[in-house]
């Protein structure tokens, strides 16, 4: 009897800030990854999964493609690059309010050769004119013989089954590679860092986002209660004083927006510490970029 069921491997590229993450939260229907309208928010290669009857797609969610300035950044284009070998497909996610970059130009170009089918999508369709649509799938499609345009709003949730049913007919038959209840290969002493970051992210300005770092010292579980505690790590004496802010106002909101947000993950109370420390320039440090988690 003929195997029905599809499986396969896709990694999601692009410009940093083109709604990669809020796509990918979207299509598997929990948030995985953080957004923010910071650019490079995420950091990690991370893995999602979606699940459906006779479907499973394993998703790679890949840092934003920049100009790497430090061993951060060189680590971060370096997970680009890993995510694309062996690959089943390919989303490119470009800004539909923008033009066409240098670094667009540069992603399709290096696609040129490769056998894996590329799918763009346009996403941000909800902040143009609807008669602009047409010039921008031609003007890619100009440069690029993708296997499908598919035009989305992620934020709007407009546009996420299409992108799904265009996989779903590039997919092969293959076997379920994950259970139905497992959505990230993340760790949960992942998931609470990354929770905390993203709040770092919605209040901080310019350099800052960039400079900081999360370590779960302690993630206890005592049966009612889980109790959790945490460096914020920062390059400058100014960015701690920032990030704690007048009488620590801006260390207490974050704390307590982390708090609520990891309180619905996990499903009980938690009781959260931060403290905020000072390591300059790990980003260019191999041994704290290494304890960080960037391996």
């Amino acid at each position: 009897m003929e195997n029905k069921f599809k499986s396969g491997f896709v990694s999601i590229i692009g410009r940093p800030n083109v709604g990669k993450s809020t796509l990918l939260n979207r299509i598997v229907g929990e948030k995985i990854s953080i957004i923010s309208d910071k650019p490079q928010t995420t950091r990690h290669n991370i893995l999602a999964i979606y699940h459906a009857d006779d479907l499973q797609i394993v998703f790679t969610d890949t840092p934003g493609i920049h100009r790497p300035k430090n061993k951060l950044g060189e680590y971060m284009i370096q997970a680009v690059h890993s995510s694309l070998n062996e690959m089943d497909a390919i989303l490119l996610v470009v800004d539909a309010q923008k033009e066409i970059s240098e670094t667009e130009r540069n992603i399709l170009s290096n696609l040129e050769g490769t056998e894996t089918p590329v799918i763009l999508v346009i996403n941000k369709i909800d902040l143009i004119k609807r008669d602009c649509l047409l010039p921008i799938i031609a003007d890619y499609s100009s440069l690029f013989s993708f296997s499908a345009i598919v035009p989305v709003s992620a934020l709007k949730n407009d546009g996420i089954e299409a992108v799904i049913s265009e996989l779903s007919h590039l997919l092969k038959s293959g076997p379920k590679y994950y259970p139905d209840d497992m959505v990230t290969d993340q760790t949960e002493r992942e998931l609470m860092a990354e929770i905390i970051r993203e709040k770092l992210l919605w209040f901080l300005q310019k350099e800052i986002p960039h400079g900081i770092a999360i370590e779960i010292l302690q993630m206890k579980d005592k049966g009612d209660i889980y109790d959790i505690s945490a460096n914020i790590y920062c390059e400058k004496s100014s960015h701690k004083g920032i990030i704690i802010g007048k009488n620590g106002e801006l260390l207490k909101k974050i704390g307590t927006l982390s708090r609520t947000e990891m309180e619905k993950r996990l499903g009980k109370k938690v009781y959260l510490q931060l403290w905020v420390r000072v390591k300059e320039d790990w980003r260019n440090n191999n041994y704290l970029m290494k304890n960080l988690g960037f391996e």
